[in-house]
């Protein structure tokens, strides 16, 4: 999920190339080490609940599973209103929160689905997503064109899965996880970009800090919505 693009004052003078390649490796890696801790913190949290029936059982047994499931799209919308006024330090702890939260969520999937084929789905993910990023840091090609459409099926996607929850309809989830895969692989490579071209401005150490946690937060959740979706496909239930 695309984050809107940040501006913050200039704190720096002009950048040498060989001074700019380096920041922008720097802080690359920086976004990339949030996001896959945060995948781990995720991983852990997921793992724990789904292995203790103490606290599985009174969540999704219950009423407070629509709350788990709704609760990351409500810290999305918190981070979206706040951006801008959050500091760096508290971005960074909206972020650990998040994934926490979302770990939450996500421990159905190991009550569901086979350790196996979790396992498989998750290098299926990973190697898609690696070549997308990776297509989006080195390509020329401008691909904010692309935004307007996957913007549009980012909403699509999001208002069809909230219908489907109610419908439980097999034919839409099949619809909504190929169009979903589809449109979160070109966000990844659009976010990536995004990422690698924010960094050309000159930024003080709290915005760069701030832009760093966000762009991971942005390929954090293409990630995530990548792997869910494919498990529709993958995925050998228990």
């Amino acid at each position: 999920m695309n984050i809107p693009n940040l501006r913050y004052s200039s704190g720096a003078g002009a950048r040498t190339g060989a001074d700019y390649d380096q920041g922008l490796r720097q802080h690359m890696l920086r976004v990339y080490n949030y996001m896959g801790l945060g995948l781990v913190v995720t991983g852990i949290i997921a793992y724990a609940v789904a292995s203790t029936p103490a606290l599985y059982v009174p969540i999704f047994s219950s009423p407070l599973k629509w709350v788990v499931m709704l609760a990351p799209l409500a810290f999305i919308l918190l981070f979206s209103f706040r951006m801008q006024t959050m500091s760096a330090a508290g971005a960074q702890a909206m972020f650990w929160a998040f994934c926490a939260v979302m770990g939450l969520s996500l421990a159905s999937v190991f009550l569901v689905f086979t350790g196996t084929s979790i396992a498989r789905t998750f290098f299926i993910a990973a190697t898609m997503f690696g070549a997308t990023s990776l297509y989006g840091y080195t390509t020329r090609r401008d691909l904010t064109q692309f935004s307007s459409f996957l913007i549009m099926g980012l909403i699509g996607v999001v208002i069809a899965s909230l219908v489907n929850i109610f419908l439980g309809s097999t034919a839409l989830q099949f619809a909504i996880s190929v169009i979903g895969i589809a449109v979160f692989v070109g966000l990844t490579a659009w976010d990536t970009q995004t990422i690698k071209e924010q960094y050309a401005e000159n930024f003080d150490a709290e915005s760069q800090q701030k832009l760093a946690v966000f762009g991971a937060l942005s390929l954090y959740l293409n990630f995530v919505n990548i792997f869910q979706l494919l498990l529709n496909f993958t995925g050998e239930r228990e």
